[in-house]
C-alpha cells in the first residue's frame, strides 16, 4: 500500500473523543422524555428558541437543554438522509455528516444476500447496521467512540422494536464499544468496514490527508474483508486508484449528481466479471436505458428513487473524438470516476469532444440516467470580451456556467460578464479540436 513503512510524521488516528456536556444523558429515560417534549412542540410549530424557553421553565438544566436542542435540530437535519426514521434516532454532527444515506445503506445490504450475520466494524451511528437488520441479517456492530456507540445502540434498538411491533420479528443485534482491530468479526460470516477518514471528534472534524492514517487501516480493512465469505469496504470516491486491489469490485456511487462514495467488494459480494461499476441514484424513474443496480428487475413506484448501473470487467477505453454534434452529454461523476465514459459513449452513439475531457457529443438526444444531456443552441465566441457582447445581445441574465479542460473560475467569470436580461441558458466552456469553445446550450 502506498506510503507503508515511510518515516514521515503521521497524523493522530481517530479515536474516542470527550462527550459534550449533557449528551450522555440523551439515551436515559429523562433524555427520552425531554426529546419527546421537544418533538411535540416542534410539530406544533414552535421554534427551537421557544422550545428551549419552555423546557428551561420546566426545569431542564443548561447542559441537558443544550444537548436536547442540538439533538432535535440534528434529527430534522437528518431527514433527507434517513427519512421518517430520523425522528427517533440520535446523531452527532460529525456522525451525521459521515453517515451513509438510507438508500445507499440499503444498496450495501443487498450485497450481503445469503449471509447470516454481518460484522459492521466501525459502525458509526449505525446507518449500515440498520439496513442490515431490515434485510434480515444479524448484526455485530463495533464502534470505537463510546458516545457514538451508545447512539448506534439506541438507533438499532428503535429499529428492532419497530420491526417487532410490525409482526416481522427482528434479527439479533449487538453493539460493542472498542477497537475493531481487537474485537474483530466474531462468528459473523460477513464483514463491512467504513474506516474513519476524519480526525476524532463529534463536530468540526477534518479530513485526513493520507489513507495511511485511516482507522482502522486499509491493510486491516482489506484483510478483514478478504477473510470473510462476504466482505465490503466503504471509502471516499477520491481514493487513489492505485490502492484498489485487483481482487475487488470497485463501485462508485452517485446520488442526485453528487458522487458520495466508492465501495470495494470482495468474496461473494463481488460479482463475477465485474471490476468497475457506477451506481447512480436518480429521482426520475422513467429514463430510457435504466437498469436496476442489483440482480433482478423489481418494480418501483413512480415517485421512488431508482438505482441505475453501468459496469464493465475493467476500465473501459475512451471513445474516439469527433466533431461537435447537436447534443453534448456531461457524464455523471460516478461514470467518470469508474472510467466508464467510453462505455456510455458506445451506448449513446457518441464521441469525445477532445482527448482526456469528459464531455461527449452526439447527433441525437438519448435519455440516460448516467449523464445530463444538453442541446447545443449555438457556438459563441470564446474570447471573453466577445462572449460578453454575444450574451448581452441575446438578453441572457441568468447563466449556468459549466467547464472542463479550461482554466476558468465560473463565479468570477459570471461577475465579469455583468449579465442582464430575462433570458436563461447554460454556457459550456471546453476544448474541441485543439481550440477553446463556448457553447450556449439548454438542458434536455
Amino acid at each position: 500500500m502506498s506510503g507503508a513503512g515511510s518515516d514521515r510524521p503521521r497524523a493522530s488516528r481517530p479515536g474516542p473523543a470527550a462527550s459534550p456536556p449533557g449528551w450522555d444523558g440523551l439515551t436515559s429515560q429523562r433524555g427520552t422524555e425531554l426529546l419527546a417534549s421537544a418533538a411535540a412542540m416542534r410539530a406544533a410549530g414552535d421554534s427551537l428558541d421557544r422550545v428551549g424557553q419552555r423546557l428551561r421553565r420546566d426545569g431542564a438544566a443548561p447542559d441537558e437543554l443544550a444537548a436536547v436542542l442540538t439533538a432535535t435540530a440534528l434529527r430534522e437535519k437528518a431527514a433527507p438522509k434517513f427519512g421518517a426514521n430520523a425522528r427517533a434516532m440520535l446523531f452527532t454532527q460529525a456522525g451525521l455528516e459521515q453517515a451513509s444515506r438510507l438508500p445507499v445503506a440499503e444498496l450495501h445490504a443487498l450485497r450481503f444476500a445469503g449471509a447470516n450475520a454481518v460484522a459492521d466494524l466501525g459502525c458509526g451511528l449505525g446507518a449500515e447496521s440498520l439496513a442490515f437488520l431490515r434485510a434480515g441479517l444479524a448484526v455485530r456492530a463495533v464502534e470505537l467512540d463510546p458516545l457514538t456507540a451508545d447512539f448506534a445502540a439506541h438507533n438499532l434498538s428503535v429499529e428492532a422494536t419497530s420491526m417487532r411491533a410490525g409482526g416481522d420479528g427482528a434479527p439479533t443485534h449487538d453493539v460493542l464499544t472498542g477497537d475493531a482491530t481487537e474485537l474483530g468479526a466474531g462468528s459473523a460470516d460477513a464483514v463491512f468496514l467504513d474506516p474513519a477518514r476524519r480526525t476524532a471528534g463529534h463536530r468540526d472534524t477534518r479530513r485526513l490527508a493520507s489513507s495511511d492514517d485511516y482507522s482502522p487501516s486499509l491493510d486491516f480493512a482489506f484483510g478483514a474483508a478478504r477473510a470473510a465469505r462476504f466482505g465490503g469496504i466503504k471509502l471516499g470516491p477520491g481514493l487513489d486508484r492505485e490502492l484498489i486491489p485487483d481482487d475487488a469490485e470497485a463501485q462508485w456511487v452517485s446520488v442526485d449528481g453528487q458522487v458520495v462514495e466508492m465501495g470495494l467488494w470482495f468474496g461473494d459480494t463481488a460479482r463475477p466479471g465485474i471490476r468497475r461499476s457506477a451506481a447512480v441514484l436518480r429521482r426520475d424513474a422513467g429514463l430510457v436505458g435504466a437498469r436496476a443496480a442489483t440482480a433482478g428487475d423489481a418494480a418501483a413506484s413512480s415517485d421512488a428513487p431508482v438505482w441505475h448501473e453501468l459496469s464493465a470487467a475493467a476500465d473501459f477505453p475512451d471513445a474516439d473524438t469527433r466533431d461537435l454534434g447537436e447534443y453534448l452529454i456531461e457524464p455523471d461523476g460516478a461514470v467518470i470516476r469508474a472510467r466508464l465514459i467510453g462505455k456510455l459513449a458506445a451506448e449513446l452513439d457518441a464521441g469525445m469532444i477532445h482527448d482526456g475531457i469528459a464531455y461527449l457529443t452526439a447527433d441525437r438526444a438519448t435519455p440516460t440516467p448516467f449523464g445530463q444531456v444538453f442541446r447545443i443552441l449555438e457556438e459563441l465566441p470564446a474570447r471573453e470580451k466577445d462572449l460578453k457582447r454575444a450574451l448581452a445581445a441575446r438578453g441572457i441574465g441568468r447563466l449556468e456556467i459549466k467547464k472542463r479542460g479550461v482554466d476558468v473560475d465560473p463565479a468570477a467569470l459570471r461577475t465579469r460578464l455583468r449579465l442582464k436580461g430575462a433570458g436563461a441558458a447554460t454556457l459550456i466552456l471546453s476544448r474541441s479540436a485543439n481550440r477553446h469553445i463556448a457553447l450556449l446550450a439548454e438542458r434536455c
